[in-house]
């Protein structure tokens, strides 16, 4: 596995020293991608309906309003790029820690031991940008988790290790 820069894909963050922390995986770009094209093909919908409708029933200068459209493209564009950046995963020796959010940050931690179903899931566009995401399920409702956006290949290794350490821990229960 390569290590800097923590967004490049399949890179690892190293800990400060031994023992710091857990190795931190970001997500590929890939999903970055994919976002982004799904902003810019609404926000130009929603400005073709907000130039075109009022500029035929109401006169060309109110077809000023496809402008607010592309604002909000201008601004998802930046804003998707910082959640993107804030995903991650680590697998640690018992657990499995996901961290996401940019305002309000969210760290998911699940005990390998309490996980009960490992899916891997890919719709037609992701199959489109060659992404899957791996959804983890337990006993608990609030602590289903689901990373995003991983290539095909990495997904299905990590279904596969999760899926076995989840029977080797939970074998002793």
């Amino acid at each position: 596995m390569k290590t800097g820069n923590p967004h490049d894909t399949g890179t690892a963050v190293e800990p400060v020293g031994p023992g710091d922390g857990p190795q931190w995986i970001a997500l590929p770009p890939g999903l970055l991608k994919l976002r982004r094209l799904m902003l810019v093909v609404w926000s130009g919908l929603l400005a073709l309906a907000a130039g075109l409708v009022p500029g035929l029933l109401a006169g060309p200068l109110w077809a000023g309003f496809a402008v607010l459209p592309l604002a909000v493209l201008a601004w998802g564009w930046v804003m998707l790029e910082r959640n993107w950046r804030s995903w991650r995963y680590a697998e640690r020796a018992d657990d499995l820690l996901i961290s996401r959010g940019v305002l309000w940050r969210r760290e998911t931690i699940v005990p390998y031991g309490r996980m009960q179903l490992v899916e891997v899931t890919s719709g037609p566009v992701e199959r489109h940008f060659g992404l899957a995401s791996v959804q983890l399920h337990t006993a608990a409702a609030a602590t289903d988790a689901t990373i995003p956006g991983l290539d095909p290949a990495e997904a299905e290794r990590l279904r596969d290790r999760l899926t076995e350490l989840g029977e080797a821990r939970s074998a002793g229960l």
